[in-house]
């Protein structure tokens, strides 16, 4: 008894910790690159004595991303961002004269605007006013000149960008892939309760408010997979990742939204009780085996394992068909107003269409799993 309680004092908090970096593993990364990349960067900049390393800093932790993939946008993106913007505003600064505080005025406002506007149509053109700016105003604090302050911002992005680029590469790298199919696998589990507490509404009816915060909760976690599996493909692009496309695995969970979505609607009213009582079994043995099978399927994809069989599921809606067939040839669906019958020809439809989209999904696994 006293030993089982000596070994038992140290194993719960240690437990705790190893689950809370588990959890947060991420997170935890993402945090000890962009330190790295920070002090390096800084470094790196004093060892060649750059004018202003604060923009090689900068750069370094604007670069340093979630994961690889979006590292590589992020660099594309300023870098171009940088450039343009120095260019143009050494052009302006080096054609229009401006010695006088109205000249500056004019001058400013010449690089701006146009900068400004591309900026509204391509995000990548973000940094560029600012640029423009710095390479216009700083001259007169440092006595240089504009071509001179654009050549060092450019310089000092590019090198905050490769010390960015190299810790993402070396310093504990996360692979976009791997993130994707972590939140694939999430939204697996996120729509398995949705389709419990769906299912148990066809029972007892379902909340409006509590039907639209799971179906917002479910597409928030898709729209991450979708900004996920475009960095992804970066990776693919760029030859760091060789695992399957990210789009047809993103197609199919969609398409399983869609059928939470029709479910909801026809489980916002509760079954009638006129033939209720005899789909009950049916319906609960329809959910207990889709509710498994999705959660399967999701840790199934995040182990890279194969997909698991969907007997249970193909006997389950077998079973409800075979009970709805039954109430139609006993005339049970004669008596039922057209907005009983439309939810019950609904679910029954939305069911089988479902039932599609899982045999999809299974194939979508198996890819994950030869992947």
């Amino acid at each position: 008894m006293e030993t089982g309680r000596v070994s038992a004092t140290p194993s719960g908090p240690i437990e705790q910790v190893l689950a809370w970096l588990r959890q947060y593993q991420v997170q935890l990364g993402l945090t000890l690159r962009m330190t790295i990349a920070a002090t390096l960067s800084l470094a790196a900049s004093q060892l060649l004595g750059l004018p202003l390393p604060l923009w090689v800093v900068l750069t370094s932790i604007v670069v340093t991303q979630m994961s690889v993939g979006r590292s590589l946008k992020a660099m594309m993106d300023y870098f171009a961002g940088t450039l343009g913007g120095a260019v143009f505003g050494t052009v302006v600064a080096v054609l229009v004269p401006h010695t006088t505080q109205l000249g500056l005025l004019a001058v400013l406002g010449l690089a701006v605007a146009p900068l400004a506007f591309a900026a509204s149509l391509l995000p990548v053109f973000a940094i560029a006013p600012t640029t423009a700016v710095i390479v216009i105003l700083l001259p007169g604090m440092t006595h240089s000149t504009s071509l001179v302050s654009a050549f060092d911002r450019v310089i000092e992005v590019a090198l905050g960008g490769a010390v960015g680029l190299a810790v993402s590469f070396l310093i504990v790298p996360s692979n976009a892939h791997r993130l994707a199919i972590d939140t694939a696998a999430q939204t697996l589990d996120q729509m398995a309760l949705a389709f419990r507490a769906l299912f148990e509404g066809l029972e007892t009816g379902l909340d409006t408010l509590d039907l639209h915060r799971l179906q917002d909760h479910i597409g928030q976690t898709l729209v991450q997979l979708g900004t996920m599996g475009s960095e992804a493909e970066r990776e693919r692009a760029a030859r760091l990742a060789r695992e399957p496309v990210m789009q047809p695995l993103l197609r199919s969970l969609l398409r399983l939204r869609h059928d939470l979505v029709m479910i909801g609607r026809v489980a916002v009213v509760k079954l009638p009780q006129s033939y209720g009582p005899r789909l009950r079994g049916p319906l609960v043995r329809v959910e207990t085996a889709i509710v498994a099978y999705l959660q399967a399927s999701g840790a199934a994809i995040r182990a890279r394992q194969p997909p698991p069989a969907m007997r249970e599921v193909d006997a389950a809606l077998d079973a409800y068909g075979a009970e709805v067939r039954t109430l139609r040839s006993e005339h049970m669906t004669v008596s039922l107003s057209f907005d009983e019958a439309e939810r019950f020809f609904a679910l029954g439809f939305v069911l089988e269409q479902m039932h599609g989209n899982l045999a999809e999904l299974q194939d979508r696994v198996k890819e994950w799993a030869a992947g």
